[in-house]
């Protein structure tokens, strides 16, 4: 099971610092230019990964992973939410430069996160990496919770314009789905999730600075 971790850890790994490194490239060689085109150029491998990522829910729950399956939960649900039902059912909203700023988030903690794991698997532990992974989720995590809200923001105009996902039901209900009501609502659980997330950032960051500390004097 160590080893199959290990094995997804490197997959994800891979798959992120890819999307890393054609972001910053693109964005040196083409400059603002980059940005409208991100979701065309990466938008494939990143809808793969978050994919992926959904079996990390699937470890927790047969006991191969130690981490707490709420956070997790809220965190991979939140990511497909705006990734498939949001930006991707909105070719107008692919363009704008928030989904730039949200890849660029998540792709800056996952290198960070993945690299982290992959070490803990092969029982490597650094004390500067276990810092820079749990602070910069509590730094970072928050702003990628800002960004999401202002990507439905965007995305309002545009799911109210077109109807996408807003449907009447057939008898014998009588009312009608209205989409954009739906993802309102959902803001409210956006940044309620994140007051409960940050708080399991803030325990989990002193549970594992600890034992790496630990561990290092040990070793």
């Amino acid at each position: 099971m160590n080893m199959y971790l290990f094995v997804y850890d490197l997959m994800q790994f891979c798959g992120h610092s890819w999307i890393f490194t054609n972001m910053i490239i693109r964005f040196m060689t083409f400059g603002k230019d980059s940005l409208a085109d991100t979701f065309h150029s990466i938008g494939m491998v990143m809808r793969l990964c978050q994919l992926l990522s959904v079996l990390e829910i699937l470890h927790i729950l047969i006991g191969i992973d130690k981490s707490r399956l709420f956070p997790r939960f809220l965190q991979i649900t939140e990511r497909i939410i705006i990734l498939f039902v949001v930006i991707n059912s909105q070719e107008e909203v692919q363009g704008k430069y928030v989904v730039c700023v949200l890849f660029f988030l998540w792709n800056l903690l996952d290198v960070v996160r993945y690299t982290y794991n992959m070490l803990a698997r092969m029982g490597i532990y650094y004390l500067p990496l276990t810092w820079l992974n749990f602070s910069l989720c509590i730094v970072l995590y928050p702003l990628s919770v800002l960004a999401k809200g202002f990507a439905i923001c965007v995305s309002l105009p545009y799911f109210e314009s077109f109807g996408t996902y807003s449907t009447k039901l057939p008898f014998p209900f009588t009312f009608s789905i209205y989409f954009p009501y739906v993802l309102k609502m959902y803001l409210l659980v956006l940044f309620a999730g994140m007051c409960f997330i940050i708080q399991n950032l803030f325990s989990e960051r002193m549970a594992h600075l600890g034992t790496d500390n630990i561990k290092n004097k040990r070793s």
